[in-house]
């Protein structure tokens, strides 16, 4: 099996850097869709599927391998190496943020940029850290996905994308919560909201942006600030928009963020 096949890998556009777009939990690299042609026209883009979602290859899905979110970001130096092009810049969404940063600690010197959308190192709540979440809030969530996965992603999904005013964008989040692979998706969420990468914000010396939104159930903008404050080179943008899924819900600002840090990064 080809890096290619595995991971459902597009290549698009030309430039003097390869961007690799990274898509969140339950989401395949269609969520990208109002944001990447964009930068295809500056550079050349990639945008894959994590292994167990969208169109990846379910073959591959390795249940002791994907128990961390090392194995997606070993997964991603692979996708860089084979398909990268001039500087690296990762843009990851909500989970792949951190799966950026791991795989940028791994590598060291492999990525010029990282660009974090709606990321958090903690969901949990932790003496003066603010994930947002009560451990017997997360709990809950688990046991509800658990128990009743496709009646979960129906009422959690609308919540997650937020965007009140297009209830479309909902729609679309649940159906493509509800086209994960259940059993994938229950692994992928204990991975995802019990994991604490704090300790890893200080070692990351890539520049950063960390793009927030002014209302998110998922991502406060408390996590926002104390990224900011924590990591070593790092810029902090807060949007005015409601919901985890700015690149969908309000494209043109996040474009906005996006552009000014590249401009000041020289890229």
């Amino acid at each position: 099996m080809t890096v290619l096949q595995r991971n459902n890998v597009k290549v698009s556009g030309t430039g003097p850097a390869t961007m690799f777009f990274a898509h969140g939990f339950g989401c395949d690299q269609n969520m990208w869709r109002l944001l990447q042609p964009s930068y295809a026209q500056r550079y050349r883009t990639v945008a894959f599927d994590l292994v167990g979602s969208g169109s990846s290859d379910l073959s591959a899905y390795d249940p002791t391998k994907y128990g961390s979110l090392q194995g997606y970001a070993d997964d991603i130096l692979e996708i860089v190496e084979e398909f990268g092009e001039g500087p690296a810049i990762f843009v990851g969404h909500s989970v792949s943020s951190m799966i950026g940063v791991l795989a940028d600690l791994k590598a060291s010197g492999k990525f010029s940029a990282q660009i974090m959308v709606g990321p958090s190192p903690c969901y949990l709540n932790d003496g003066d850290y603010r994930g947002g979440f009560e451990r017997a809030d997360i709990e809950s969530l688990l046991g509800t996905l658990e128990s009743n996965y496709l009646g979960w992603a129906s009422s959690m999904a609308p919540a997650i994308m937020g965007a009140p005013g297009q209830p479309e964008l909902g729609q679309e989040l649940t159906n493509s919560f509800c086209r994960t692979d259940p059993e994938v998706a229950k692994q992928f969420a204990k991975v995802t909201f019990l994991s604490d990468h704090r300790a890893d914000l200080p070692k990351l010396k890539t520049p950063t942006l960390i793009l927030q939104c002014s209302e998110d159930i998922i991502a406060p903008v408390t996590v926002g600030e104390y990224m900011h404050s924590t990591l070593p080179d790092s810029e902090l943008a807060i949007i005015e928009n409601v919901g985890h899924c700015p690149h969908l819900s309000s494209p043109g600002s996040s474009t906005d963020a996006i552009d000014r840090f590249l401009s000041r990064r020289g890229f």
